[in-house]
């Protein structure tokens, strides 16, 4: 079953060359809930050579108001952000999993930025959460449980 996924309006698809759905984490920063307009983000972080995005896919950056600079891309008809990426993790790409046709099957791995997270939000019991954002050997270690 292939990986696949895209924009709101359906202008800007994607395909992943993956054989199962990627692991995906919640982010529950300040940043990600206003982006998402909700109380957390799902992303899956992905090598960004196994992400094909049709060509016409919106980029922007907003350098001055984000604390981790970043490209987005994304769609500029319906305004959906499909992913990101920064210097903080080179050839890595940041992919919204909510973008994904299969968003229904994704839950997420892990849990980072729980110190901003909304109070009434309730974390799995067994699922690794970090209070703010985890070293790479952390993550990587948690995503792998």
């Amino acid at each position: 079953m292939p990986i696949t996924g895209g924009c709101r309006c359906g202008t800007i698809r994607y395909d992943i060359a993956l054989d199962a759905l990627p692991l995906v984490y919640a982010c529950h920063c300040r940043d990600c809930q206003t982006w998402s307009g909700s109380a957390f983000a799902l992303h899956a972080m992905l090598p960004e050579a196994i992400l094909s995005l049709d060509p016409g896919v919106h980029r922007f950056r907003l350098d001055d108001v984000e604390q981790m600079p970043s490209e987005h891309l994304g769609c500029a008809r319906c305004m959906t952000r499909i992913a990101n990426r920064n210097s903080a993790v080179p050839g890595m790409i940041i992919l919204r999993a909510g973008t994904l046709d299969r968003s229904d099957e994704v839950v997420p791995a892990v849990h980072i930025w729980t110190s901003s997270a909304q109070p009434w939000v309730i974390l799995p019991d067994k699922a690794p959460a970090f209070e703010k954002t985890p070293t790479p050997a952390q993550f990587q270690v948690a995503l792998a449980k």
